[in-house]
């Protein structure tokens, strides 16, 4: 009776209220500090070396194997070192360091044009293995490798998670918010590579606003559908 009690979750106070209300502030750093190694399996090797000038989508560290990930600049500058740096856990990671020009010019071809419903779906696997794609999830798996099971055609669900069971933290909130469309746009890149597949979008029921944009975003997406989730934490349980 116990653990049945607690598989239910814990319902804790939130207090997102203060953040959930504020768009995300995007100050613009003076320097960057861009890891080689930001994502699970092997580290990228640096690219590019100190005096060299950077865009906004310049690849400056290649994927060290299957299971590693491109590294591309987040910023238009000029490199000032390309060295081991520590980081949050203690461990030396080899670092780009980048004088940030404050103009975030993007590089040649980043931007253009692309209708990914032209694209086949290993084009559409070899551009989100170019732009070094990673799950935000801690892990950092690289996003191509993630979507290219053997199994494609079993694929019945592909998830977007937008629970925030986490009491305090808003990040999923306001990126549903200020870029719903885009999320619902990436999940239509998605269904293309997963022709059975259907996707879904789960939200707590403690962020209304959040389910009714994205209901309305995808209402004419027979492929598409979210679901209220209830307000527990942990979700998985």
């Amino acid at each position: 009776n116990k653990l049945k009690r607690a598989a239910l979750g814990a319902h804790t106070p939130h207090d997102k209220a203060t953040a959930a209300s504020k768009p995300v502030p995007m100050p613009l750093p003076a320097q960057v500090r861009i890891l080689m190694s930001q994502h699970i399996g092997a580290p990228a090797k640096a690219l590019v070396k100190k005096g060299d000038e950077v865009f906004v989508g310049t690849k400056i560290g290649e994927a060290g194997g299957f299971v590693s990930a491109n590294i591309v600049s987040s910023c238009s500058g000029t490199v000032k070192a390309v060295e081991n740096r520590r980081t949050a856990s203690g461990a030396k990671v080899m670092s780009v360091v980048i004088e940030n020009d404050g103009q975030y010019t993007l590089a040649e071809g980043i931007g253009a044009e692309r209708d990914y419903k032209t694209l086949g779906k290993e084009e559409i696997l070899g551009s989100i293995q170019k732009a070094g794609i990673v799950g935000m999830g801690g892990a950092g798996f690289p996003v191509h490798v993630k979507l290219a099971p053997k199994n494609a055609d079993e694929i019945r669900y592909v998830i977007a998670n937008g629970a925030e069971c986490e009491p305090y933290i808003t990040a999923d909130y306001r990126q549903i918010l200020e870029h719903g469309e885009e999320l619902v746009e990436g999940m239509k890149i998605i269904l293309r590579l997963f022709d059975n597949a259907k996707g879904l979008f789960g939200v707590e029921d403690n962020k209304p606003d959040c389910i009714e944009k994205l209901k309305e975003l995808t209402k004419d997406e027979p492929r598409m559908e979210v679901l209220k989730l209830q307000t527990k934490y942990p979700q998985g349980g």
